[in-house]
Protein backbone atom coordinates (compact mmCIF):
# COMPACT_ATOMS: atom_id res chain seq x y z
CA UNK A 1 0.00 0.00 0.00
CA UNK A 2 1.45 3.18 -1.11
CA UNK A 3 0.53 5.32 2.21
CA UNK A 4 1.83 2.61 4.07
CA UNK A 5 5.38 4.57 4.23
CA UNK A 6 4.07 7.69 6.19
CA UNK A 7 2.72 5.90 8.68
CA UNK A 8 3.63 5.98 12.10
CA UNK A 9 3.71 2.18 14.25
CA UNK A 10 1.15 2.90 16.35
CA UNK A 11 -2.57 1.81 14.77
CA UNK A 12 -5.89 3.61 15.59
CA UNK A 13 -8.87 2.54 16.18
CA UNK A 14 -12.24 4.03 14.81
CA UNK A 15 -15.99 3.75 16.23
CA UNK A 16 -17.98 1.01 14.77
CA UNK A 17 -21.28 1.68 13.90
CA UNK A 18 -23.66 -0.80 13.97
CA UNK A 19 -24.94 -2.54 10.77
CA UNK A 20 -28.42 -3.39 9.70
CA UNK A 21 -28.58 -7.08 8.07
CA UNK A 22 -31.67 -6.50 6.99
CA UNK A 23 -30.48 -3.32 4.43
CA UNK A 24 -27.90 -2.77 2.23
CA UNK A 25 -25.50 -0.02 4.10
CA UNK A 26 -24.30 3.55 2.07
CA UNK A 27 -21.23 2.05 2.36
CA UNK A 28 -21.78 -1.01 1.35
CA UNK A 29 -24.07 0.27 -1.87
CA UNK A 30 -20.87 2.31 -2.97
CA UNK A 31 -18.70 -0.56 -2.81
CA UNK A 32 -20.92 -3.26 -5.03
CA UNK A 33 -20.86 -0.63 -7.63
CA UNK A 34 -16.93 0.16 -7.45
CA UNK A 35 -16.76 -3.86 -7.46
CA UNK A 36 -19.27 -4.01 -10.26
CA UNK A 37 -17.96 -1.90 -12.50
CA UNK A 38 -14.21 -1.11 -11.92
CA UNK A 39 -11.43 -2.03 -13.76
CA UNK A 40 -7.38 -1.68 -13.12
CA UNK A 41 -7.68 -0.69 -16.73
CA UNK A 42 -6.17 3.38 -16.65
CA UNK A 43 -9.21 5.06 -18.39
CA UNK A 44 -11.99 7.06 -16.98
CA UNK A 45 -14.98 5.09 -15.76
CA UNK A 46 -18.18 5.58 -17.94
CA UNK A 47 -20.35 8.53 -17.29
CA UNK A 48 -23.05 6.21 -15.77
CA UNK A 49 -20.76 5.24 -13.59
CA UNK A 50 -19.56 8.11 -12.26
CA UNK A 51 -23.03 9.35 -12.22
CA UNK A 52 -24.36 6.31 -9.81
CA UNK A 53 -21.12 6.70 -7.60
CA UNK A 54 -21.69 10.67 -7.42
CA UNK A 55 -24.87 10.34 -6.32
CA UNK A 56 -24.58 7.56 -3.49
CA UNK A 57 -21.51 9.54 -2.45
CA UNK A 58 -24.04 12.63 -2.10
CA UNK A 59 -25.67 11.16 0.22
CA UNK A 60 -23.11 9.66 2.61
CA UNK A 61 -22.35 11.42 6.22
CA UNK A 62 -19.45 10.44 9.02
CA UNK A 63 -21.86 8.65 10.92
CA UNK A 64 -22.55 6.14 7.65
CA UNK A 65 -18.43 5.17 7.94
CA UNK A 66 -17.83 5.10 11.58
CA UNK A 67 -17.17 8.43 12.62
CA UNK A 68 -19.01 10.27 15.74
CA UNK A 69 -19.92 13.65 16.07
CA UNK A 70 -17.68 13.88 19.49
CA UNK A 71 -15.29 12.52 17.30
CA UNK A 72 -14.97 15.84 15.26
CA UNK A 73 -14.74 18.07 17.57
CA UNK A 74 -12.76 16.55 20.56
CA UNK A 75 -9.73 15.27 18.19
CA UNK A 76 -9.95 17.63 15.45
CA UNK A 77 -10.45 15.56 12.44
CA UNK A 78 -8.99 12.30 13.57
CA UNK A 79 -12.09 10.31 14.68
CA UNK A 80 -10.72 8.41 16.95
CA UNK A 81 -10.66 8.68 21.01
CA UNK A 82 -7.60 10.68 22.53
CA UNK A 83 -7.10 11.30 26.36
CA UNK A 84 -8.73 14.22 27.79
CA UNK A 85 -5.07 15.16 29.46
CA UNK A 86 -3.65 16.19 25.63
CA UNK A 87 -2.64 19.51 25.58
CA UNK A 88 -4.06 22.12 22.90
CA UNK A 89 -0.28 21.87 21.57
CA UNK A 90 -0.28 18.17 21.21
CA UNK A 91 -3.63 18.67 19.87
CA UNK A 92 -2.20 20.58 16.80
CA UNK A 93 0.83 18.55 16.20
CA UNK A 94 -1.18 15.56 15.49
CA UNK A 95 -0.66 14.04 11.96
CA UNK A 96 -3.18 13.09 9.57
CA UNK A 97 -5.38 9.88 9.71
CA UNK A 98 -5.14 7.67 6.72
CA UNK A 99 -7.91 4.76 6.77
CA UNK A 100 -8.05 2.34 4.59
CA UNK A 101 -11.80 1.10 4.17
CA UNK A 102 -11.22 -1.29 1.21
CA UNK A 103 -8.19 -1.94 -1.62
CA UNK A 104 -8.21 -4.08 -4.83
CA UNK A 105 -6.25 -3.92 -8.07
CA UNK A 106 -9.35 -1.77 -9.88
CA UNK A 107 -10.11 0.44 -6.89
CA UNK A 108 -9.07 1.95 -3.59
CA UNK A 109 -11.66 3.07 -0.83
CA UNK A 110 -10.24 5.53 1.66
CA UNK A 111 -10.75 8.12 3.97
CA UNK A 112 -8.53 10.67 5.41
CA UNK A 113 -8.89 12.97 8.40
CA UNK A 114 -7.47 16.25 9.43
CA UNK A 115 -6.90 18.29 12.04
CA UNK A 116 -6.83 21.65 11.47
CA UNK A 117 -4.15 23.23 9.32
CA UNK A 118 -3.20 20.24 8.05
CA UNK A 119 -2.12 19.77 4.40
CA UNK A 120 -1.42 17.18 2.01
CA UNK A 121 0.90 18.87 -0.45
CA UNK A 122 0.55 18.97 -3.95
CA UNK A 123 0.47 15.76 -5.97
CA UNK A 124 -0.74 13.58 -8.73
CA UNK A 125 -2.97 10.87 -10.08
CA UNK A 126 -1.18 9.52 -12.90
CA UNK A 127 -3.85 8.17 -15.36
CA UNK A 128 -6.23 8.06 -12.62
CA UNK A 129 -10.21 8.87 -11.85
CA UNK A 130 -10.46 10.14 -8.32
CA UNK A 131 -13.64 10.52 -6.57
CA UNK A 132 -13.76 12.68 -3.39
CA UNK A 133 -16.80 13.19 -0.43
CA UNK A 134 -16.33 15.73 1.99
CA UNK A 135 -17.68 14.36 4.90
CA UNK A 136 -17.51 16.99 7.58
CA UNK A 137 -15.56 20.03 8.10
CA UNK A 138 -14.12 22.76 5.54
CA UNK A 139 -11.52 21.59 3.55
CA UNK A 140 -9.35 23.89 1.11
CA UNK A 141 -8.65 22.40 -2.59
CA UNK A 142 -6.43 24.13 -5.11
CA UNK A 143 -5.98 21.74 -8.11
CA UNK A 144 -4.19 22.31 -11.80
CA UNK A 145 -4.07 20.19 -15.02
CA UNK A 146 -1.24 19.81 -17.37
CA UNK A 147 -1.00 22.39 -20.37
CA UNK A 148 -1.04 20.56 -23.59
CA UNK A 149 1.14 20.20 -25.24
CA UNK A 150 3.80 20.27 -22.36
CA UNK A 151 5.63 22.85 -22.02
CA UNK A 152 8.64 23.24 -19.88
CA UNK A 153 11.31 25.39 -18.78
CA UNK A 154 14.44 25.11 -17.05
CA UNK A 155 14.81 25.89 -13.66
CA UNK A 156 16.97 29.63 -12.51
CA UNK A 157 18.84 27.23 -10.02
CA UNK A 158 20.84 23.81 -12.32
CA UNK A 159 20.35 21.85 -9.52
CA UNK A 160 16.77 22.05 -9.90
CA UNK A 161 14.28 20.34 -12.26
CA UNK A 162 12.70 21.78 -14.67
CA UNK A 163 9.31 23.67 -14.49
CA UNK A 164 5.72 22.34 -16.28
CA UNK A 165 3.08 24.69 -17.18
CA UNK A 166 0.21 23.95 -15.50
CA UNK A 167 -3.19 25.44 -15.33
CA UNK A 168 -5.75 26.69 -12.23
CA UNK A 169 -8.73 23.80 -12.40
CA UNK A 170 -9.84 24.18 -8.80
CA UNK A 171 -9.30 26.83 -5.83
CA UNK A 172 -12.28 26.88 -3.52
CA UNK A 173 -13.13 25.98 -0.02
CA UNK A 174 -15.59 22.77 0.43
CA UNK A 175 -17.13 22.58 3.47
CA UNK A 176 -20.01 19.74 4.77
CA UNK A 177 -22.70 18.90 3.35
CA UNK A 178 -21.66 19.59 -0.69
CA UNK A 179 -21.70 17.36 -3.25
CA UNK A 180 -18.61 14.66 -4.62
CA UNK A 181 -15.98 16.09 -6.68
CA UNK A 182 -14.35 14.19 -9.48
CA UNK A 183 -10.65 14.59 -11.15
CA UNK A 184 -10.30 12.96 -14.62
CA UNK A 185 -6.61 11.95 -15.65
CA UNK A 186 -6.21 15.09 -17.92
CA UNK A 187 -9.27 17.26 -16.62
CA UNK A 188 -10.78 18.50 -12.77
CA UNK A 189 -7.90 18.83 -11.92
CA UNK A 190 -5.72 16.28 -11.61
CA UNK A 191 -2.93 17.68 -9.42
CA UNK A 192 -4.25 18.77 -6.01
CA UNK A 193 -3.16 20.36 -2.67
CA UNK A 194 -5.73 19.84 0.49
CA UNK A 195 -5.69 22.11 3.41
CA UNK A 196 -8.08 21.89 6.52
CA UNK A 197 -10.09 24.46 7.19
CA UNK A 198 -11.13 22.70 10.20
CA UNK A 199 -11.25 19.47 11.31
CA UNK A 200 -12.51 17.37 7.99
CA UNK A 201 -12.73 14.33 6.71
CA UNK A 202 -12.44 12.65 3.09
CA UNK A 203 -13.93 9.71 1.80
CA UNK A 204 -11.53 9.09 -1.39
CA UNK A 205 -12.20 6.18 -4.66
CA UNK A 206 -9.40 6.86 -6.63
CA UNK A 207 -9.52 4.08 -9.39
CA UNK A 208 -6.94 2.50 -10.73
CA UNK A 209 -5.30 2.66 -7.21
CA UNK A 210 -1.22 4.08 -6.76
CA UNK A 211 0.67 1.42 -8.52
CA UNK A 212 4.25 2.08 -9.19
CA UNK A 213 4.87 -0.67 -11.61
CA UNK A 214 2.12 0.46 -13.79
CA UNK A 215 3.23 3.68 -14.13
CA UNK A 216 0.85 5.17 -11.60
CA UNK A 217 3.21 6.18 -9.05
CA UNK A 218 2.43 9.54 -6.90
CA UNK A 219 4.36 12.31 -7.21
CA UNK A 220 4.71 15.80 -5.13
CA UNK A 221 5.50 19.43 -6.35
CA UNK A 222 5.84 22.56 -5.63
CA UNK A 223 4.08 25.55 -7.88
CA UNK A 224 5.13 28.84 -8.68
CA UNK A 225 3.63 31.67 -9.88
CA UNK A 226 3.29 32.45 -13.52
CA UNK A 227 5.72 34.81 -13.90
CA UNK A 228 8.49 33.47 -12.17
CA UNK A 229 9.48 31.97 -15.37
CA UNK A 230 8.37 33.91 -17.86
CA UNK A 231 10.76 35.28 -20.95
CA UNK A 232 10.79 37.54 -22.91
CA UNK A 233 9.85 35.67 -25.93
CA UNK A 234 6.80 33.91 -24.71
CA UNK A 235 4.14 33.34 -26.53
CA UNK A 236 0.81 34.78 -25.05
CA UNK A 237 -1.38 32.38 -22.95
CA UNK A 238 -5.18 32.21 -23.47
CA UNK A 239 -6.62 33.71 -20.42
CA UNK A 240 -5.14 35.55 -17.33
CA UNK A 241 -1.33 34.88 -15.89
CA UNK A 242 -2.82 33.79 -12.02
CA UNK A 243 -5.05 31.22 -14.03
CA UNK A 244 -1.33 29.53 -14.70
CA UNK A 245 1.39 28.34 -12.84
CA UNK A 246 4.60 26.55 -13.27
CA UNK A 247 4.92 23.11 -11.05
CA UNK A 248 8.29 21.41 -10.22
CA UNK A 249 9.08 17.74 -9.15
CA UNK A 250 9.96 17.49 -5.88
CA UNK A 251 10.97 14.42 -3.58
CA UNK A 252 8.65 13.46 -0.77
CA UNK A 253 8.03 16.33 2.01
CA UNK A 254 9.71 15.29 4.84
CA UNK A 255 6.91 16.64 7.29
CA UNK A 256 4.07 14.76 4.98
CA UNK A 257 3.28 12.52 8.52
CA UNK A 258 0.46 10.54 8.31
CA UNK A 259 -0.59 7.32 10.97
CA UNK A 260 -3.06 4.34 10.12
CA UNK A 261 -6.55 4.30 11.36
CA UNK A 262 -8.69 1.07 11.90
CA UNK A 263 -12.00 1.28 9.90
CA UNK A 264 -14.77 0.56 12.31
CA UNK A 265 -17.99 1.63 9.85
CA UNK A 266 -20.35 -1.14 9.02
CA UNK A 267 -18.43 -3.80 7.59
CA UNK A 268 -18.15 -4.66 3.52
CA UNK A 269 -19.28 -7.21 2.69
CA UNK A 270 -16.64 -8.30 -0.24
Amino acid sequence: MFFQRFFAMANYSFSSSPSSSSSKTSIQAIYDVCKKNLTPISSPPPPQVIHELSSLLDTIGPADVGLKEEQQEDDRGHGLSTPNTLNRVDRWAQPITYVEVNESQSFTMCMFCFPTSSVIPLHDHPDMTVLSKVLYGSLHVKAYDWVEPACFKDSKETARAPVRLAKLAVDKVLSAPCSASILFPKTGGNLHCFTAITSCAVLDILTPPYEESAGRKCTYYRDYPYSSFRGSGDEPIAGKEDEYAWLEEIETPDDLYMRPGIYGGPPIQI
